[in-house]
């Protein structure tokens, strides 16, 4: 292993842990109502992660990075589609209801 391999490995993991770090403040910080919107913007990041995943899945040689860059293109998908169908969720809470109460028919 050269100096070059060693160092770009070195500087990759320091800007992963200071996304991990600067995520986790950024999320801890985030009030309940503005929960939907940012899960929103979340949705459009982990695309962006699904088409890294498929770079990476379509340049990789070994069979181990191809298994890699499969899992990554999977569970960002899965992830990217579960943000969506919970921001679903959450947007239907805020909707009017348009049932009517229990006995709302008897005094009429």
């Amino acid at each position: 292993m050269d100096l070059t391999t060693t160092l770009t490995g070195f500087v990759a993991l320091y800007i992963f842990m200071l996304a991990a770090f600067t995520g986790y403040e950024i999320i801890g910080r985030v009030p309940a109502i503005l929960h939907t919107p940012l899960m929103s913007g979340s949705n459009f990041v982990h695309g962006i992660v699904v088409v890294g995943a498929m770079y990476a899945l379509l340049n990789a040689t070994t069979t181990t990075e191809q298994v890699i860059g499969f899992l990554g293109v999977l569970l960002g998908a899965g992830n990217a589609a579960g943000g969506y169908v919970v921001t679903e969720r959450m947007l239907e809470m805020f909707k009017p209801s348009d049932k009517k109460k229990p006995g709302e028919e008897a005094k009429k």
